[in-house]
């Protein structure tokens, strides 16, 4: 049977229209979130490429055609990007009507159509899916039960809000089958996430000089480590470590030997308390990030610091600093956040080389904090949060706009895209630099008024250099630790796009579509104004040029990758029908002329009416 045939099944009283919404109503139930999440999954990475989906009658039709399914689910609006909003339960095509289905039978279904599609089979993939709706439904319990945050924008307590936005991501990633997936205890995992509102003091080591693994860009570096405690015996350096990971190291052998040596003191648990971010394993103190390892699969990966971004992340904090000067002197309201230096111990393991379990398992990365580079005057949140599906924190764009008109809006992500866009376009075409400015890596910075002024990029670990502009550079480096450091030319473009434009500029152009849903096409028509302004400025590169022209954009395979068992590396793409193509945004600016027209009508009729 085909889409066309299984639909034609359905009969109009069956697919009775429902009139679409705009903002979400209220929350969504953990087994929504999670369902919607999955559809998401679907629709970009199955049955969306092999054009297996309908829009009909205010919802969404998806057919699985090796497993012979045809699903709905009602729609509160649809995307130019394919990134449509949903609401309410999925329901499943059965005996001539619609019958309504969990979330654990829409895994099975998602799970039983990837074995077929691809032939190979995750034995771990359900129970992992498992993982991310108790998660959701553990914090959305304890979201209710804690009092509500009075907590504002603009309030004079920047800081507040800075940790509200980390904490707030109830849900996760929307186009990742198990955003919100964790291995290890859950009674552990709840006092540590930052969904729980997680703050807490650090675990100290001081460990023998001699013992310590350290690299810094510049002498000094490492200070803001040393100034965690005050009191470390001579001859040793302090070590902070994250109490998660402690808990699972501590029956290491050669760390309880060091123990019992006196070559390692365990000082316990004190200082300033710090707090979990969005990351899980990177803490924030409202003075310094420090970036853990944790022995914890989160979505895909292992979150370890390995050796090669230990190494790296200094390095290119070092080497770098030419290339982010210039950057931010061209473009004023940028920065990204260095990551100065690192240390760990080095306790020979039976080979005598430093035992690689500790080397990586206690290694820490230490970031600059915010004020380090945060304009002043300005709240600093993370972007995710603003753009949100969801107003799960004070930053979210509908607190930062709450009443504001359309052109208000429109002014808000002009200025937005004037900050973000250029520099990152910069980094790739002028220096070779791929920047990764998903929305959990970049933090945007408002004024009292809740408008843009300024964007922080962080975490180097995501940052590759394209070798072929970075040669004699690379060459100084181990070989272990430059080619972790490097994408080819064509694949750091598709990262860079897809970073930029799939998940952070998409994400948060449906943030504002949500308050203003006959402005899609409009701040669509901006983005492209945007690139095309740089390109104006700077030249037409033919990757931009290809861009401009509406080529289809590079999505992420989440599901494939997760599915397939990959490394975040490896990830491979999709592609995803581009919202610059003249004929679909010329038709999209031509529709919403047409609806507001029509809105508009209806506004006069109901004015007459009450008169």
């Amino acid at each position: 049977m085909s889409l066309t045939d299984a639909i034609g099944t359905a009969s109009a009283a069956t697919r009775a229209a429902v009139a679409p919404s705009t903002a979400p109503a209220g929350l969504p139930t953990a087994d929504e979130a999670v369902a919607h999440t999955l559809l998401n999954c679907l629709l970009r990475e199955l049955s969306g490429p092999e054009h297996q989906t309908a829009v009909a009658d205010g919802h969404l039709l998806l057919w699985l055609p090796r497993r012979g399914v045809l699903l709905r689910a009602a729609l509160r609006r649809t995307s130019l990007l394919g990134a449509h909003r949903f609401t309410g339960p999925v329901r499943e095509r059965q005996d001539g009507g619609w019958a309504e289905i969990d979330w654990r039978r829409l895994a099975e279904y998602v799970h039983d159509e990837l074995t077929l599609r691809t032939d190979v089979r995750n034995g771990e993939f359900l129970e992992q899916i498992a993982s991310s709706h108790q998660a959701v439904s553990a914090a959305l319990a304890l979201r209710a039960d804690r009092p509500a945050t009075d907590t504002v924008v603009g309030d004079g307590d920047g800081l507040a809000a800075y940790v509200e936005s980390e904490q707030s991501l109830v849900f996760g990633h929307r186009f990742h089958p198990t955003p919100k997936a964790r291995t290890g205890d859950t009674a552990s995992w709840l006092a540590y996430a930052p969904e729980t509102g997680a703050s807490f003091p650090l675990r100290h080591l001081a460990v023998r000089e001699h013992l310590i693994a350290q690299e810094t860009s510049a002498e000094g570096s490492a200070q803001a480590l040393d100034r965690l405690r005050a009191d470390v015996p001579e001859g040793y350096r302090l070590l902070p470590v994250h109490p998660w990971q402690y808990e699972m190291l501590s029956h290491h052998p050669q760390l309880r030997a060091a123990l019992d040596r006196g070559d390692i003191l365990d000082l316990g648990v004190g200082g300033k308390p710090f707090a979990a971010t969005a990351s899980v394993r990177t803490l924030y103190d409202g003075n310094t990030f420090l970036k853990f390892s944790l022995n914890i699969r989160i979505t895909n990966c292992l979150r370890k610091n390995a050796s090669y971004e230990l190494s790296g992340a200094v390095a290119l904090t070092r080497l770098l600093a030419p290339v982010l000067a210039d950057l931010e002197s061209r473009f004023p309201g940028t920065a990204m956040l260095r990551e100065p230096a690192y240390r760990s111990i080095a306790l020979p393991g039976p080979d005598g080389t430093p035992d690689r379990s500790l080397l990586e398992g206690f290694g820490v990365i230490l970031r600059e904090g915010l004020l380090a580079r945060l304009m002043p005057g300005t709240t600093p949140l993370l972007a995710a949060a603003v753009a949100d599906e969801y107003p799960t924190g004070p930053g979210h764009i509908s607190h930062l706009l709450a009443d504001a008109s359309a052109q208000r809006a429109l002014d808000w992500w002009t200025a937005y895209l004037k900050l973000l866009v250029p520099p990152v376009m910069a980094a790739y075409f002028d220096h070779g630099l791929v920047l990764e400015p998903h929305l959990q890596n970049v933090v945007v910075c408002v004024d009292e008024e809740g408008m843009p002024a300024q964007v922080l990029f962080r975490d180097l670990e995501g940052t590759k250099l394209v070798p072929e502009q970075h040669a004699d550079l690379l060459a100084a480096l181990p070989q272990e630790v430059a080619a972790p450091m490097t994408y080819d030319a064509e694949r750091g473009w598709d990262r860079v796009v897809y970073c930029l434009l799939v998940n952070h500029i998409a994400e948060m152009l449906a943030a504002l579509a949500d308050l203003h849903p006959h402005s899609e096409a409009a701040l669509w028509a901006q983005v492209r104004a945007t690139l095309q302004a740089y390109a104006d400025l700077g030249g037409c590169p033919p990757r931009l040029a290809a861009l401009l022209a509406g080529v289809p954009l590079p999505a992420k395979a989440n599901l494939l990758t997760r599915w397939e068992r990959k490394a975040d590396r490896d990830a491979g793409y999709v592609r995803l029908a581009s919202p610059f193509a003249e004929d679909v945004l010329s038709q999209a600016l031509r529709n919403q002329t047409d609806d507001r027209h029509d809105h508009d009508l209806e506004h006069a009729r109901d004015t007459r009416s009450a008169r």
